[in-house]
């Protein structure tokens, strides 16, 4: 089967899938959460400003490669929208996990797929996301693909393919970049995103237990 989602499609497919797992207690989505949950400006790279013509136009897209549609036997006026990622696929939850990640954030290494799917699946060794992405990349037609190796950088990042394929050029060395590409420089660099990383998590983490506490009132 030939996949190759719009930029838009992929952001509101990975939303559907981060919600469902992670706010189960307000899933499925209506149109207007769904707006919101794309349009977040935490764990999503790019921001992205979508409104509610751009999102149907995509859920429509997305119902037509079975990938998501309005929810089924859902009792209420307001039409909601759910994934259906796993009638396609039967992915694990590991791959699911990581294939979310990669839709809502983009290319990543296994350590920065490994913190930020904490709320999707806990991995408990980088080799567990390896297993994962590796899964991925072996399905017919691969799903994921290792990118080039960036200069001063340790470890390669990886790509969904869900939106066709992901092609990056190696950056040139010289320069500021040849003088930042010592192993002490890239390690250091790697801690500092680790930390980052870490940092929005936290950030992420408390925003939504501050959501989940202002709903408690409306």
């Amino acid at each position: 089967m030939e996949i190759k989602l719009t930029e838009t499609e992929v952001r509101v497919l990975g939303s559907l899938v981060e919600k469902d797992i992670t706010t189960p207690e307000y899933y499925p989505l209506s149109l207007n959460a769904l707006v919101n949950a794309c349009n977040q400006k935490t764990n999503r790279d790019p921001v992205m400003q979508l409104d509610e013509d751009a999102v149907r136009e995509a859920l429509d897209g997305l119902q037509q490669h079975r990938m998501a549609g309005p929810a089924r036997g859902a009792e209420s006026r307001v039409t909601k929208y759910e994934q259906r990622l796993q009638e396609v696929f039967n992915f694990t939850r590991a791959e699911t996990a990581v294939l979310c990640v990669l839709l809502l954030r983009g290319p990543q290494t296994p350590g920065e797929l490994r913190g930020r799917s904490e709320r999707l699946h806990r991995f408990e060794t980088l080799d567990d996301v390896q297993s994962a992405l590796q899964k991925l990349m072996q399905r017919d037609p691969p799903l994921a693909k290792v990118l080039p190796r960036q200069p001063g950088t340790k470890e390669s990042r990886y790509a969904h393919l869900l939106a066709g394929d992901v092609v990056e050029a190696e950056a040139p060395v010289h320069g500021i970049a040849a003088a930042e590409s010592s192993p002490a420089d890239a390690e250091r660099m790697a801690r500092l995103e680790q930390d980052v990383a870490e940092l929005r998590r936290e950030v992420s983490d408390m925003k939504d237990h501050l959501e989940r506490f202002r709903k408690q009132f409306e």
